[in-house]
C-alpha cells in the first residue's frame, strides 16, 4: 500500500481558495475543486451504508490483522493488542491493572500470567496454601485452557478473527459519510452511526477498503486495525514452557 502523501488536503483547501479569488473584480474562470475521491479505490462515491457492506467484505476475507487498542464491555474495560487470522491468534490484554497473554494455534488455547493473576481466583476459597503453590506454578507458563472449562470460550473470543472482528465493526443507527481524512498516513472516508453516537468508522481509500481506526458507540473504546493480509506464524508452546492443569482453571 502506498500512503498518500501528508498535506493533500491543504492542497486542495489551496486550490479551492485560489478559485475564488478575483482579478480586477472578475472571478478566475476554469477553476474546479480537487475530488478528493481521484486516484482511490472509489468507495468513498458509495452510499454509507455500501462502504459498511464493502468493509465487512475486505475484513472477512483478509488473512490476517492486528488489532489494538480500547474496549468497554460488561462494564470492564480491555486494553487489547491482538493479531489475527482465520486459525489463531496471539497477542496480549490487560484489565484492571493485569496483562495475561494469549495464544490460540487450531482449538489449542493457552493463556500465560503471572502467579498473581492466578491467585485472584485462589483468594474466594480453599486452601490458601495449595492455592498459592497452583498459583506458583501456573505463574509465567503458558496453561492450556481445556475446552470444557467456562473461561475456554470468553479467552477465545479474544482470539478468534471472525468472532471479535463480527462484534466490533458494528455501526449503529443511521448511517452517513462524515468527510476524508488520514490515518496512518492512509486516505480514508469517515462513516458514522447517528452522527457519531453510534460509532466511527475510518475506511481506507487506497487498496481494499480495509477499516483502519474504530470509534465504537457509547464510548466503549477505540480500536485500530493494521497489518491486513500479512500473515504470521503461530506455534504451540515447547513443553518445558507449558502446563497442563488438567482441570477446570481458577476462576481468575
Amino acid at each position: 500500500m502506498t500512503p498518500i502523501r501528508q498535506g493533500r488536503n491543504h492542497r486542495a483547501a489551496l486550490a479551492s481558495v485560489m478559485c475564488v479569488m478575483a482579478v480586477t473584480g472578475t472571478v478566475l474562470t476554469g477553476c474546479a475543486e480537487e475530488d478528493p475521491n481521484e486516484g482511490t479505490n472509489g468507495v468513498g462515491r458509495l452510499p454509507a451504508e455500501k462502504i459498511q457492506a464493502k468493509t465487512r467484505t475486505a475484513a472477512e476475507s483478509a488473512g490476517a490483522v492486528r488489532v489494538h487498542g480500547s474496549v468497554v464491555s460488561g462494564g470492564r474495560s480491555y486494553a487489547l493488542d491482538m493479531r489475527l487470522k482465520t486459525d489463531g491468534g496471539e497477542g496480549s490484554v490487560t484489565t484492571k491493572g493485569t496483562t495475561f497473554r494469549l495464544l490460540r494455534v487450531g482449538e489449542q488455547l493457552f493463556v500465560m500470567a503471572d502467579a498473581e493473576f492466578w491467585s485472584h481466583g485462589a483468594d474466594q476459597g480453599g486452601d490458601g496454601k495449595a492455592d498459592a503453590a497452583a498459583a506458583a506454578k501456573l505463574g509465567g507458563k503458558f496453561v492450556k485452557v481445556p475446552q470444557g472449562d467456562p473461561s475456554y470460550k470468553k479467552f477465545s473470543g479474544f482470539t478468534d478473527k471472525g468472532v471479535l472482528l463480527d462484534g466490533l465493526l458494528t455501526l449503529h443507527g443511521k448511517l452517513a459519510t462524515e468527510g476524508h481524512d488520514e490515518q496512518a498516513g492512509i486516505h480514508t472516508i469517515r462513516i458514522s452511526g447517528d452522527k457519531g453516537s453510534g460509532g466511527t468508522l475510518e475506511v481506507s481509500l487506497e487498496g481494499k477498503p480495509y477499516p483502519l481506526r474504530l470509534e465504537r458507540a457509547g464510548g466503549a473504546g477505540t480500536l485500530t486495525f493494521s497489518a491486513w493480509g500479512q500473515d504470521f506464524s503461530l506455534r504451540e508452546p515447547e513443553k518445558n514452557e507449558t502446563v497442563d492443569y488438567g482441570r477446570q482453571l481458577p476462576a481468575s
